[in-house]
């Protein structure tokens, strides 16, 4: 009787453990933490760092609309109840609608209670309006059929050449739409598509290498150049702001993730990375790519996402709501300005649709504000220049709730569409 041996195998050594500096949310923290003291040391270097955190964000809005594109148009070609991608765009806009139309309102309580504008007592005449007459050079009334003729780009190529991120999510629902009804020719269009998508996520990873580079330079930037010092006459409203952010990330979007059944906490631990590039950068479109992929890892649809996360950047501003209406109130309450009931329902009313009327541009909730300004004529829209100088410290938290607002968004409307079991969001996210 012959016994068959078998060869013993070599023990395969597991893989090192990754070393907690290699961390993405580490070096960038790390970045931060230097880019903070830099500008405070030196601020006159730390201002000409200004191009590294520009050219990253480049880099970033770079790659966006392809991915949008590929994305969308993967995910709809391969749905085969073209019903769902009608059903997934309505309730994401009526969930948009609340959510930032509470914004605006939690915005004017604030500021009624708060009144972090009393006691300027500021003459507008002995303004410098000279800045602001940029941005009110760009800000121009808009009625609904202007938003929505704007959603239409003059041709396909001049969508991704503006970077228009709403264009580009139409073109490519279309171009969707198009190629699902074109069935089996259409498979091969499909096939390269898919294959181009992994080269884009690719590039992305690639970026974001770059990224503590592009936070250290943005964040340096932006401490040389306004100082802390500059946070001293503005505090209250400042603070005013990003407490109200912070209670509204906490409150009204961690009672949404109960209801919808995950945990917000966890959540934002696992968008780190995301969270500390956009404080740095005050730019919530440097965290579009990897979001987007995170919220497919916890077990959201490809086609989901790319609907709802980059219309979401349009509609859902929560952030930018928020800040419209408590900076319109200290404008008045600065400048001495009684607003009466009724002014103060105009201005609300007008808020709903700038806040997403001049998404895509840059400093778009700066000109968005003095737009809405502009309809209630005894307000001086000189008061903007005051807090023109902050405004970069107010867009970090107006761009980091708008990102977690359309993270914890997708999330939900992937729930309501009973695609992601509560189970495993749950365990994906543990």
């Amino acid at each position: 009787m012959s016994t068959s041996l078998s060869t013993p195998q070599p023990d395969v050594p597991a893989p090192p453990p990754k070393r907690f500096y290699a961390s993405l949310w580490v070096q960038v923290s790390f970045a931060i933490v230097v880019a903070v003291i830099f500008g405070y040391i030196s601020p006159a270097h730390a201002v000409a760092m200004k191009p590294l955190g520009d050219a990253f964000i480049r880099l970033i809005t770079m790659i966006i609309t392809v991915m949008i594109f590929c994305t969308v148009v993967t995910g709809i070609a391969g749905m085969r109840d073209l019903r769902k991608v009608g059903r997934v765009g309505g309730k994401a806009l009526l969930y948009f609608e609340i959510v930032s139309t509470l914004a605006l309102v939690v915005g004017f309580i604030v500021g009624n209670v708060v009144h972090p504008g009393t006691g300027f007592n500021v003459d507008p005449s002995t303004l410098d309006t000279r800045a602001v007459a940029d941005y009110a050079g760009q800000a121009k009334a808009q009625t609904v059929t202007d938003f929505l003729m704007h959603i239409i780009p003059t041709t396909i190529v001049d969508a991704f050449a503006k970077g228009d991120i709403l264009e580009v999510v139409f073109v490519s629902i279309l171009f969707g739409l198009a190629m699902s009804a074109a069935g089996e020719h259409a498979k091969p269009l499909v096939t390269l598509l898919e294959s181009l998508t992994k080269v884009v996520f690719r590039m992305v990873n690639i970026v974001m290498k770059l990224a503590p580079i592009g936070a250290f330079g943005a964040m340096a930037f932006t401490i040389g150049k306004y100082g802390l010092s500059s946070l001293g006459p503005l505090l209250r409203l400042i603070a005013s702001f990003w407490i109200t952010s912070i209670l509204f990330v906490f409150i009204v979007f961690g009672t949404v993730s109960w209801v919808a059944g995950f945990s917000l906490l966890k959540f934002l631990l696992r968008i780190k990375e995301e969270i500390l590039l956009v404080l740095a950068t005050s730019s919530s479109e440097t965290a579009i790519p990897t979001l987007m992929e995170k919220l497919e890892e916890l077990g959201c649809s490809r086609s989901l996402v790319g609907l709802v996360v980059p219309t979401g950047y349009t509609f859902n501003t929560d952030g930018s709501a928020l800040y419209m209406t408590l900076a319109a109130l200290f404008v008045a309450q600065a400048t001495n300005t009684h607003l009466t009931f009724l002014q103060q329902a105009t201005l609300f009313s007008v808020a709903v649709l700038t806040s997403k009327g001049a998404s895509g541009v840059q400093g778009a909730s700066f000109i968005a504000l003095v737009g809405t300004l502009s309809v209630i004529p005894t307000i001086p829209v000189a008061g903007m220049a005051l807090i023109l100088g902050i405004d970069r410290f107010m867009s970090m938290f107006r761009a980091l709730v708008n990102m977690i607002g359309n993270g914890v968004a997708t999330l939900v409307v992937a729930r309501w569409e009973n695609e992601l079991e509560r189970e495993t969001l749950q365990r994906n996210l543990a």
